[in-house]
């Protein structure tokens, strides 16, 4: 039998991170689906019903809190992770805003993400996701 890998929506505006965490999904065991706007995010997140959000607080023409917003619309249940270059403060203030959402947050990780570290908190979700 043949286990399906879970699946990690990223959203994030630049190309090169974009791929950056994409392959550090795939080497811990995620299947990664990359959005690059705000549109194609929801539309990935309806359709594809991913067991990880990544998303990037900065983002042209919106910001992460209104994916945040959008996820508690939808009922999110699980994990979301704020991946950001922005101020430590900011991406503490954002995480607590999600949890007052009622959104299950983890991290942030503050960009540039080191590879290992990013990789170990992913292969940790992901044994959590499979438990």
């Amino acid at each position: 039998m043949t286990q399906t890998q879970p699946r990690l929506l990223l959203i994030d505006d630049e190309p090169a991170l974009a791929e950056f965490l994409a392959g550090a999904a795939t080497s811990s065991g995620f299947q990664p689906i990359i959005a690059d706007d705000h549109e194609h995010f929801r539309r990935c997140y309806v359709e594809d019903s991913p067991e990880l959000v990544a998303i990037d607080l900065g983002m042209p023409g919106m910001d992460g809190i209104e994916l945040l917003r959008f996820l508690a619309e939808q009922k999110a249940c699980q994990p979301i992770l704020i991946i950001s270059g922005f101020d430590r403060r900011i991406l503490e203030s954002a995480f607590n805003l999600g949890e007052e959402m009622g959104l299950k947050m983890v991290g942030p990780v503050s960009k540039p993400a080191r590879l290992e570290e990013l990789e170990m908190l992913l292969v940790q979700l992901r044994e959590q996701l499979v438990r």
